[in-house]
């Protein structure tokens, strides 16, 4: 894991992935990767993205009512998304969620609009992260409040790490999320705080991928501590070789509650 970035903490095609859960995690990857270019990649303007977009929602919706129906655009992301729906039952709720919050991206981002506060950045997390995470755990069988209260810490914490790591490169785009008058160290500090608070979970996810969920939390962490002492606004922080040795070391060593 070279950086907390888009969806590379991902689980995907690892060694520590269960086989029979390599096709679903997979599907839901390229699904969430190609709403996410869709939004943010290229020169189209705001209001192709936003069809784009649609598009996409409009042909999950009628794949869903219609397993039948063939996308004449998304085909190749969509069908074996299907597939993995009718298979493991993915609740769709989760997978609108994440092209909610894609289309919110694009919005904020034409308007230059900054989130009024924490609440509202929070509320944005809930549909561009936390449905990555409840997805995986649904995969699992995991199905606990407990569980999806952690996991929801976790990706909301990871999504917030990747902004405050990235400012030097979404500013100049015109992605603003830092809040108003929200002080960075602060928010750092709420970010670790979120991490911490859901890492119980890597003792709920059973076997490998409960350990490549260790690796995810310290990768996390070891990445606020170089926030802390970067100015990201200049300079995105990276991990080395020895980054890597620290994050398995401490990986080793996470104590249940």
């Amino acid at each position: 894991m070279s950086s907390v970035n888009h969806y590379e903490n991902f689980p995907v095609a690892s060694l520590l992935c269960p086989p029979h859960l390599r096709a679903p995690i997979v599907a839901i990857y390229h699904f969430a990767r190609t709403a996410d270019d869709l939004a943010d990649e290229g020169d189209a303007p705001a209001a192709s993205r936003l069809d784009n977009l649609q598009s996409l929602r409009r042909d999950l919706l009628a794949q869903t009512v219609n397993p039948d129906f063939v996308s004449a655009d998304w085909a190749h992301v969509l069908r074996p998304l299907q597939q993995q729906i009718q298979a493991f039952a993915l609740p769709l709720d989760l997978l609108l969620a994440l092209l909610d919050a894609f289309e919110q991206d694009v919005i904020y981002t034409r308007d230059q609009r900054r989130y009024a506060d924490r609440a509202e950045l929070l509320a944005y997390c809930s549909r561009s992260a936390n449905p990555i995470g409840r997805l995986l755990l649904h995969l699992y069988g995991i199905t606990s409040t407990q569980a999806l209260a952690h996991s929801d810490a976790v990706c909301t914490a990871l999504q917030l790490i990747n902004f405050w790591q990235d400012l030097s490169v979404d500013i100049p785009r015109g992605r603003l999320y830092l809040p108003q008058q929200a002080v960075l160290r602060e928010e750092i500090a709420f970010a670790r705080q979120l991490m911490e608070q859901g890492a119980a979970l890597v003792h709920q996810v059973p076997g490998r991928a409960g350990w490549e969920l260790r690796l995810v939390v310290q990768g996390g962490l070891c990445i606020l501590d170089k926030i802390e002492r970067t100015d990201t606004t200049r300079l995105r922080p990276r991990l080395y070789a020895f980054d890597f040795v620290l994050m398995l070391w401490r990986s080793l060593w996470m104590q249940k509650p």
